[in-house]
């Protein structure tokens, strides 16, 4: 019934998208979730995710994006955070600040605002000193 919603490879994401937002839809508040999310509709609002977000070429979110990685084929107007990549396509536009690990943009895709890359590597708990030995 939903087919469409397991093409993995062009989508993206990881697994399989759990939640589709229709492109004749339009919903005013923020959306929040552990799984994978696919807006082909409107977002007045933002969006929490705890998995991949995809923005489909219809699909226009107004708010902040937060999501483990984030493919835009369609608009964004809002600051995003990925704990991953984020994906900008060429028919994807993303009007804000973005703060991911790793980030790519096709040629034809727009980005008006700053980027912040963050390191995915943990942070050492501690320090080690290394000392020259007094052999050499």
């Amino acid at each position: 019934m939903f087919g469409g919603t397991k093409k993995k490879a062009e989508a993206g994401v990881n697994s399989e998208i759990e939640t589709v937002i229709g492109k004749n839809t339009a919903i005013k508040g923020e959306i929040s979730g552990s799984g994978n999310v696919r807006v082909d509709g409107k977002i007045e609002g933002g969006m929490d995710i705890q998995g991949d977000a995809v923005i489909g070429s219809t699909g226009e979110v107004i708010g902040n994006i937060k999501a483990q990685n984030l493919l835009i084929a369609g608009t964004v107007k809002g600051n995003v955070d990925t704990s991953g990549s984020l994906n900008i396509f060429a028919s994807g536009e993303l009007l804000g600040d973005a703060k991911t690990v790793a980030f790519s943009m096709e040629a034809g895709g727009i980005f008006r605002g700053r980027s912040a890359m963050a390191s995915k590597k943990k942070e050492t708990a501690g320090v080690v000193e290394m000392k020259p030995s007094k052999q050499a």
